[in-house]
C-alpha cells in the first residue's frame, strides 16, 4: 500500500466506521481526495480502481484493521492530514456523535497523534463547521 493508498484508506475507515457510507460522507471523501495532490492527478479511471481496491479490502478486513494498515505506512505529517481530513467528513452530517467523538478518539490514538494536535484539530472543525 503506498502512502496516497494509505491516506485514502483512513479517510474511507473512518466515513464507514459505522458499516454505512452515507451520501454525504461519500462526497466528502470524494472532496477530500479530489484537490490534493496526487489524487487530483488521477483520472476517473484510476480514482474508481483506488475506491474499489479500498472498498474491498474495507469488506475483507473491517475499518479498524483498514484504518491501522494505513496509519502505520503515513509518516507523522501525514498522519496529522489524514486526522484532519477525517475528522471534516465525519462533520460533513453534523455536528459529532458520541460514536464519532469515540472513532476520533480512538483514530487519534491509532495515529499515535499528540492530543494537543488532535484537540486543536477538533477545535478548529468545529469553527469550520459551525452554523452561519
Amino acid at each position: 500500500m503506498s502512502a496516497a493508498d494509505a491516506f485514502a484508506a483512513v479517510a474511507l475507515a473512518a466515513v464507514c466506521w459505522d458499516g454505512v457510507l452515507s451520501m454525504a460522507g461519500s462526497r466528502s471523501l470524494r472532496h477530500a481526495l479530489d484537490y490534493r495532490k496526487p489524487f487530483r492527478d488521477y483520472d476517473e479511471a484510476q480514482m474508481m480502481q483506488l475506491l474499489d481496491s479500498l472498498l474491498r479490502q474495507l469488506r475483507e478486513k473491517g475499518a479498524q484493521h483498514l484504518m491501522v494498515d494505513g496509519a502505520a505506512i503515513l509518516n507523522a505529517r501525514q498522519r496529522g492530514a489524514a486526522f484532519a481530513v477525517a475528522a471534516e467528513i465525519m462533520r460533513s452530517d453534523g455536528p459529532l456523535q458520541d460514536d464519532e467523538q469515540n472513532i476520533l478518539i480512538n483514530l487519534a490514538a491509532v495515529l499515535e497523534l499528540d492530543s494537543a494536535l488532535s484537540s486543536e484539530i477538533l477545535r478548529v472543525m468545529d469553527i469550520l463547521h459551525a452554523e452561519i
